[in-house]
C-alpha cells in the first residue's frame, strides 16, 4: 500500500504543476473560453489536494482498522 500512496502523490504533484501552469496561460490569454477555462483550473487546483487529503486520511484510517484486528 506504501507504494501505491507514493504513485498518487507522485500524480497529484505533477497534475497541480501543470494546473498552476494553465492557470497561468488562462489568466494571460485573451480569448472568451480564457475566462472560463480560468475558472475551471482554479477550481480543480482547489478540489485536487482536498481530494489527495482525503485519499491519504482514508488509507491512514483503513491501515489502522487492519493492523487492530487479529489476524488468524
Amino acid at each position: 500500500m506504501k507504494k501505491s500512496v507514493r504513485i498518487v502523490a507522485l500524480i497529484s504533484a505533477i497534475l497541480l504543476a501543470a494546473l498552476y501552469i494553465c492557470t497561468l496561460i488562462f489568466a494571460l490569454i485573451d480569448t472568451p473560453a480564457a475566462s472560463d477555462l480560468l475558472k475551471i483550473s482554479i477550481a480543480a487546483t482547489i478540489v485536487l489536494p482536498v481530494l489527495l487529503y482525503g485519499f491519504v486520511l482514508f488509507h491512514r484510517l483503513s491501515k489502522k482498522d487492519n493492523e487492530d484486528t487479529p489476524e488468524e
